[in-house]
């Protein structure tokens, strides 16, 4: 009997861990609906150029834009579109980065019940007597032309005529927590993987910080940390906005990568949206909706480039339990062929 008694106590400890963790409350989703009057940076829409020479800068920053202010899409008149080449920076994209899967602070805090994504540690941990601060986030991308459904600019063809809609999400992405299978989307990886490659990248954070990330320097997020893998593993936690912003990043990449997201800067956005597998930084600016509006920085603005240190403006967007999920907008540069005669195209 004292057998019976000591094996259904084993029973009983072993058992008594997995029932508390059953028992335990899902982690809570915060999260708020953006108001646009509010929360937008309005005046990153700026600089706004038409040719090479710009109109109205508003004290935002800007990357090249096309010589010729007369443009054509196609044929001449009437058959194609003959405008004037406009530049300018558009808020169409918006994305969540989150800690816990199927949970949506853009939609104010929604949660998909019912559904399963592997959850991974965020924060500091340990492995044996060595600390690693890692994370793990999952990401949403939203498709969010604020200046069309707005209808601040009605008579433009230039904006993306389209309304809100959830795009992707990372929860269905067996790549996103997996590190050999998002290699076979980045195999370039394996030559960056050097130090020498990314203690290079520490010109690409001093470039973002100072003006624009550099082009050629793919594998870098800026002071952020690296590009690869394009996953949700941070490798080095300094904070959730750092964190959020390189997850932020390697999204935008991954997306280009997989032809789900386009450019439309230069010559060839002239007439519509182009591929570009290989994501040039320079075309998005970005700027925090949730946990708070980012609001103007050190340097004077509230948006910043893909890469730019977010100690300029990260003072008090953080904070536990409701502010450690985060809501981004993207603006994209657009050089646009404004039509003044011809087809709309």
């Amino acid at each position: 009997m004292k057998s019976l008694y000591r094996c259904l106590a084993a029973t009983l400890c072993l058992a008594l861990p997995t029932l508390a963790l059953a028992q335990a409350p899902t982690q809570p989703c915060p999260g708020r609906t953006m108001n646009p009057v509010t929360d937008i940076c309005w005046s990153c829409i700026f600089p706004l150029s038409i040719g090479s020479s710009t109109v109205a800068k508003m004290g935002q920053e800007d990357i090249e834009n096309t010589g010729s202010p007369i443009c054509l899409c196609g044929p001449p008149p009437p058959w194609g579109k003959l405008g004037i080449s406009i530049g300018f920076w558009e808020p169409a994209r918006q994305v969540d980065v989150v800690r816990t899967p199927w949970c949506f602070p853009s939609l104010g805090g929604m949660t998909m019940n019912g559904a399963s994504a592997p959850v991974a540690a965020v924060g500091a941990g340990l492995k044996g007597r060595r600390a690693s601060n890692n994370s793990f986030y999952q990401a949403h991308w939203y498709i969010n032309p604020v200046l069309y459904w707005l209808e601040v600019l009605s008579e433009t063809s230039c904006l993306e005529q389209r309304g809100f809609d959830l795009a992707y999400v990372t929860e269905l992405d067996a790549a996103w927590n997996d590190d050999e299978l998002s290699a076979i989307l980045s195999p370039e990886a394996i030559l960056f993987a050097s130090p020498a490659a990314q203690a290079a990248c520490a010109g690409d954070c001093a470039a973002a910080t100072t003006g624009f990330p550099i082009a050629a320097m793919q594998w870098c997020a800026g002071c952020q940390g690296g590009m690869y893998p394009l996953n949700g593993h941070v490798q080095a936690h300094v904070s959730g906005v750092q964190a959020s912003s390189l997850i932020l990043q390697r999204f935008a990449m991954k997306l280009h990568r997989e032809f789900l997201a386009f450019a439309g800067n230069g010559i060839p956005g002239w007439c519509g949206m182009y591929p570009m597998p290989i994501l040039d930084r320079r075309i998005y600016k970005y700027s925090m909706l949730y946990p708070s509006t980012q609001g103007r920085g050190a340097d004077g603005r509230c948006c910043q480039p893909l890469g730019r240190t977010t100690a300029l403006w990260s003072a008090g967007k953080e904070y536990p339990i409701d502010g450690e999920d985060f809501v981004y907008m993207l603006y994209r540069k657009r050089n646009c062929c404004e039509r003044l005669v011809g087809a709309q195209r």
